[in-house]
């Protein structure tokens, strides 16, 4: 019989913000995978588990994986963590979960802290629904089709950025998010937490100190019919990029995709491309 996943979500800074369940887990659980073993044991340490643990981590998941698989597939109980929060939500972990599924090892989720929801409960946004990030990518012409997909989500979204990008990221913001509000979450739950609720029009005067780590919410679009309106181009836009670059789909095809998609005339979707192709060179 095999073994289970525990999928076991850590604090986030306090590490106080476990649960009672998540301890025993851990404490019981025949080995932990863990993004950074040093990380974890000084969580470990801090409650005085000795269960040993081992690197799993987006630099060797080939390799993990199918180790991960036998242990499992031996009957042994493996706990999985990241750094910080809920694994597969911008952390490791998706691709042993999904291959416990493939080979039928059960999945056990142990939930906690996680700082998008964190950030977004705070913000007192209207969070029906919410969408989740990750993080903002580091390459100029990846950042713009990145944040032009967050532009065309009209409801409330989260995101992360690092430190050495968070100032550059909020001098983009009003370009992208105009008319609404922006939640700033740095170092959640740790001694020095600092939250800020403001209008897009103030973050330039109110760049938070670029230490730490960093979430963002960005609340509600205030839905007027021109605002429709340029949504639905902008979806139609972000699906014809990333389907003629992810997906090496050519212009043509794309387009004739994306008429049947969105009812729209082939003429009128090859016009909305032309036109916010033309407005983000």
């Amino acid at each position: 019989m095999s073994g289970t996943l525990f999928v076991v979500a850590t604090p986030i800074g306090n590490l106080e913000d476990i649960t009672l369940r998540a301890l025993r887990v851990l404490r019981e659980a025949d080995v932990i995978a863990a993004e950074d073993t040093r990380r974890t044991a000084k969580l470990l340490a801090h409650y005085s588990i000795t269960t040993p643990a081992l690197s799993f981590h987006a630099h060797n998941t080939r390799t993990r994986v199918p180790q991960l698989l036998a242990r499992l597939e031996a009957g042994k109980a493996l706990a999985l963590v990241t750094d910080a929060g809920t694994p597969g939500i911008s952390d490791p972990g998706t691709e042993l979960i999904q291959a416990c599924w493939d080979k039928g090892i059960p999945v056990d989720p142990i939930p906690g802290a996680s700082a998008p929801l964190a950030a977004a409960v705070a913000s007192g946004f209207d969070l029906d629904p919410l969408t989740i990030f990750g993080f903002v990518p580091a390459r100029a012409k990846d950042r713009k089709v990145w944040m032009s997909r967050l532009q065309a989500v009209n409801e409330t979204l989260t995101f992360f950025e690092t430190p050495h990008r968070i100032q550059q990221t909020l001098a983009e913001v009003p370009s992208y998010f105009g008319g609404r509000p922006i939640f700033i979450a740095r170092e959640l739950t740790k001694r020095h937490q600092e939250l800020i609720r403001l209008d897009d029009a103030a973050i330039i005067g109110r760049m938070p100190d670029p230490r730490g780590e960093f979430t963002l919410v960005v609340g509600p679009r205030p839905m007027t019919e021109s605002a429709v309106v340029v949504g639905s181009e902008q979806l139609i836009y972000n699906d014809f990029c990333r389907m003629t670059s992810e997906s090496e789909m050519g212009r043509r095809a794309a387009v004739s995709v994306l008429a049947k998609k969105y009812g729209r005339s082939a003429k009128d979707v090859y016009g909305i491309v032309e036109r916010l192709k033309a407005s983000s060179d």
